[in-house]
């Protein structure tokens, strides 16, 4: 308890400096998430330069908007809400729609065909996996975290509307409760219940590992180690590029 009590004095205190103009500051209260907003933003763009282009973006946003930030929630799900909000921005520009499917039926498309591709789909590279996985989670989170970066994985993902595949991910991958989502995507907690359970259906359409069942029980060992990771604390990052 006293420790948390240290954090929460330290946390505002770099929140007090970085207001007034202290870059260092803001570096010390970003950088312990900044791996695993990049990982979230390439969950939901499929490609780690648009990823990390987005990651830039957002720090900037919460360095210009520092002063919005009212203390409801932690600067962790500020952050997130802030990356979730840019990807969605991504997602919806013209250039990244999918490829249309063929679907005219009883005939087939010459081959080769890109049809139905995700043009811009990549893998998160190996040399950056360390570390970027390992990460807070919520009690409700469905899927492994090394199974949520999966190609397999991230290329069902881009398969799904923008608004249910930022659902799904915040909800089923990180574990956030709905109220949070629902503040995070300026939505309600119906909404978000409503269009995770298309998202649920869609993903599993698409990629059939999708677990069938709702989030780990009360008490279960995955519950357990999801609290215990929920917990714990990332040692801050030597890096100051934001």
């Amino acid at each position: 308890m006293r420790q948390r009590r240290e954090a929460a004095k330290v946390e505002l205190d770099l929140i007090s400096r970085a207001r007034a103009g202290d870059g260092d500051a803001f570096r010390a209260l970003s950088e312990p998430h900044r791996r695993e907003l990049q990982v979230h933003c390439y969950r939901m763009l499929g490609s780690f330069q648009d990823a990390e282009d987005a990651l830039q973006d957002t720090l900037l946003s919460a360095w210009r908007g520092l002063a919005g930030f009212d203390g409801r929630a932690s600067i962790r799900t500020w952050l997130y809400r802030i990356a979730t909000n840019r990807c969605l921005s991504v997602l919806r520009s013209a250039s990244r729609r999918p490829a249309k499917e063929w679907d005219i039926p009883g005939v087939r498309p010459p081959e080769p065909t890109r049809l139905g591709e995700v043009a811009w789909l990549e893998p998160y590279p190996d040399a950056l996996l360390d570390g970027a996985i390992t990460v807070p989670l919520g009690p409700e989170a469905r899927y492994e975290q090394t199974e949520s970066i999966s190609l397999a994985f991230i290329t069902a993902l881009q398969a799904l509307p923008p608004r249910q595949l930022a659902v799904l991910v915040l909800r089923d991958v990180l574990g956030f409760p709905t109220n949070e989502v629902a503040d995070m995507l300026d939505t309600t907690a119906d909404s978000v219940k409503s269009a995770l359970k298309r998202a649920r259906t869609g993903l599993r359409s698409r990629w059939p590992q999708a677990p069938d069942c709702e989030p780990p029980a009360a008490g279960s060992p995955r519950r357990r180690r999801s609290r215990r990771n929920s917990s714990a604390r990332s040692n801050p990052p030597t890096s100051t590029r934001w």
